[in-house]
């Protein structure tokens, strides 16, 4: 897959809708864009996003709630908007995630 400008902000302007104290993940993020098979994808993007703006890519997990590994800002950025963790690195996504 070729990754083009507007396939970038089109996941980027998602990201952007994500409500303070929710969280996403990178499938339901590639779902609402139309490529439900393209989660690490969204992974991808958002590793570049300072390239492209201020986006809350903090608020983007994966399925099962768990944080980026090397993003070591994301929990306290999380905590601070109110997110519920269910242990040091694990988001509680019954509660937290974003229902969109």
């Amino acid at each position: 897959m070729v990754l083009t400008e507007n396939l970038i902000y089109e996941i980027l302007s998602v990201v952007e809708e994500i409500p303070e104290g929710k969280v996403a993940s990178y499938g339901q993020i590639a779902k609402l864009i139309g490529r439900d098979k393209n989660a690490r994808l969204v992974g991808k993007v958002l590793g570049m996003s300072e390239y492209y703006g201020q986006y809350p890519c903090h608020r983007v997990v994966n399925h099962a709630g768990r944080t980026a590994p090397h993003f070591y800002e994301q929990r306290n950025l999380l905590l601070d908007e109110g997110v519920e963790f269910k242990d040091d690195t694990h988001i509680n996504m019954k509660k937290c995630q974003w229902d969109c």
